[in-house]
């Protein structure tokens, strides 16, 4: 389980990057790159990433699910999730 600090960072981060994304669109299709370099440092979206809604774990997500491996593995062995289920042969 990923500290609640380190989801809320990301959650920020999300927020900056939306508040930005049509200025920085504007100032890249403008090609002012000094306009681009006073823009907060989050405000880009190279610095978001995926992390598992459930536990926050940065490794192993699947972007097909929105969560990690391991939860996603868990919860297909529960029946959680809808059309899936373990292999068998």
């Amino acid at each position: 389980m990923a500290k609640e600090s380190m989801k809320a960072r990301e959650v920020k981060r999300l927020k900056l990057v939306k508040k930005y994304e049509k200025k920085r669109a504007r100032l890249k299709a403008e090609g002012d790159y000094v306009g681009l370099s006073k823009l907060p440092r989050n405000a880009s979206p190279v610095r978001l990433h995926n992390r598992c809604k459930i536990t926050g774990r940065p490794k192993g997500y699947m972007r097909q699910f929105g969560i990690s491996r391991i939860t996603f593995r868990e919860m297909a062995s529960a029946g959680l999730i809808p059309g899936i289920r373990k292999a068998s042969w």
